[in-house]
């Protein structure tokens, strides 16, 4: 993919994660407001930060797992109020 693309996702992710510790902030939830900021940190598009690639593949997919398990927690929790 282009470079431009991967600047995109990652001007989103930061975007994403600011909004998502925002509103955890909101939520008092403080462990998961930290994770966010520090995923806005570790994914903005202003200062490179050079892992490699097979580190960033691991990110990448561990964050993803980490995001899809929140969002079927984040579900369970409001089907149950």
């Amino acid at each position: 993919m282009p470079y431009g693309y991967y600047q995109l996702v990652r001007f989103l992710a930061f975007a994403g994660f600011g909004y998502l510790a925002i509103d955890a902030n909101k939520k008092n939830d403080g462990k998961m407001m930290f994770i966010f900021i520090a995923l806005a940190i570790l994914f903005q598009p202003f200062l490179k930060i050079a892992l490699g690639r097979f580190i960033w593949n691991v990110v990448d997919v561990v964050v993803a797992g980490f995001l899809i398990i929140s969002v079927i927690q984040n579900k369970n929790n409001h089907e149950k109020k």
